[in-house]
């Protein structure tokens, strides 16, 4: 981990006094507990137990991008079969909804377990994304010769207009559509991805790493039992957020558990807060590695576009993995992807602030290459935000809307300034 930019959670909480003194010397301001009054100088000092957050100032005019993601989703999860097309034999390997960044080296490792079975060592892969170039990278510690053929490169593809953390059954299927053997398909490559993430932790420029995120209530948590599975027949769309499948329960031994902090300890302007450990990828760091560790190892890459899949058959490789994720809709007329829309907007990086929320519907990330602001599910939607909309257009309005959630949240802080 890359202690230079990420704060760990003795150091928010247990060192207030000496990340305040040093906070005020740059300028910065500082969070106070509820409790703490601007006027009263022992307060704005705090005792150790009171934590203390470099606070964040997001507004519109601070906006440098804003990015559509299309996901795609598949009701019975990834397509991850195999098919001939001519003399060709293609994985398919796509679908993946919200959750491409989490599961791509588990979906790699299943898909290039079936390819080793083949007599080719030659491998063509479609698409660039982050489930293409994972497989092709795969496939190359596996001993194969790859080629990616690519309309678009990792930093312009869809991949990189998503949120970029750990979220390996957002979206990922329909409980009763997957049926119960692909919760452990789904398990397997929740293990191998979290794995093979750890790996690239502490690296120069921080690819990989973990960041304390806090979620924010104005009303008490709901703890109620898990949902049951949805009764009716299987479909291709979903009608309510309770038809996801939800398998987070199944790698609880291996990933950060999520912990109450006390009113006491509560520096936001919320009454109910909770904070985790959440993995997260800065694109800029991870995809570059990511891309000179496939030229090391003497992959090549083709930009090329392909309009049907009998495209495929011009190929010079025998063995296709196939990772175009959504425009598998047009391109192999797959219309058992349903687009899943998702906004980010970004903001200039905070570094002295490495942390991230969840509040009202929006979530916020404190990355190296930028702070993240997505419109999650403002509408009270649920899962269903999203679902069925495939307009990649960048929308103002929506991008204003989820950074007032947290302009409002910071104003409310009671605050000491530099």
């Amino acid at each position: 981990m890359d202690t230079g930019r990420t704060l760990s959670r003795r150091s928010v909480f247990a060192g207030g006094a000496a990340l305040g003194a040093t906070a005020m010397m740059a300028g910065e301001h500082i969070l106070l507990p509820h409790a703490a009054s601007a006027g009263d100088a022992g307060d704005a000092l705090a005792p150790p137990h009171r934590p203390h957050l470099v606070p964040m100032h997001p507004r519109v005019d601070q906006i440098t991008d804003i990015k559509v993601c299309i996901r795609p989703f598949r009701a019975a999860g990834p397509r991850l079969d195999v098919e001939r097309i001519g003399d060709k034999t293609v994985f398919h390997n796509y679908g993946h909804g919200g959750s491409g960044w989490s599961l791509s080296w588990g979906s790699a490792n299943l898909v290039v377990g079936k390819v080793a079975a083949t007599l080719n060592r030659k491998v063509a892969v479609i698409g660039c994304g982050i489930v293409g170039l994972t497989a092709a990278l795969t496939a190359q510690r596996a001993g194969f010769d790859v080629t990616i053929y690519t309309r678009d490169l990792l930093p312009h593809t869809r991949s990189v207009r998503a949120n970029g953390s750990w979220t390996p059954d957002s979206r990922i299927a329909l409980t009763q559509t997957a049926g119960p053997a692909f919760a452990d398909q789904w398990e397997q490559m929740a293990r191998f991805s979290w794995a093979t993430y750890r790996t690239y932790l502490g690296l120069p420029g921080a690819p990989i790493m973990f960041e304390d995120n806090y979620i924010l209530s104005d009303k008490p948590f709901d703890d109620g039992p898990a949902r049951p599975a949805p009764a009716g027949t299987p479909g291709r769309m979903p009608r309510a957020t309770e038809d996801f499948a939800t398998y987070g329960s199944r790698i609880r031994d291996i990933i950060p558990a999520v912990e109450d902090i006390p009113a006491a300890e509560n520096p936001f302007a919320a009454p109910h807060a909770r904070r985790h450990s959440l993995m997260i990828y800065n694109f800029g760091a991870y995809g570059h590695l990511l891309l000179s560790e496939f030229h090391q190892a003497g992959g090549r890459i083709v930009i090329r576009s392909f309009h049907t899949p009998q495209d495929l058959t011009s190929l010079p490789e025998k063995v296709i993995i196939n990772c175009p994720g959504y425009a598998a809709r047009d391109w192999w007329r797959d219309d058992s992807l349903v687009p899943v829309r998702g906004q980010t907007a970004w903001l200039p990086p905070h570094p002295e602030a490495p942390y991230g929320l969840d509040y009202r519907g929006a979530a916020l990330l404190s990355k190296t290459d930028g702070v993240m602001i997505q419109a999650v599910d403002l509408d009270g939607l649920g899962e269903m935000t999203g679902v069925g909309n495939s307009f990649e257009h960048p929308d103002p309005a929506e991008a204003a809307r989820a950074i007032g959630v947290f302009a409002d949240l910071f104003a409310r802080m009671p605050m000491v300034g530099g």
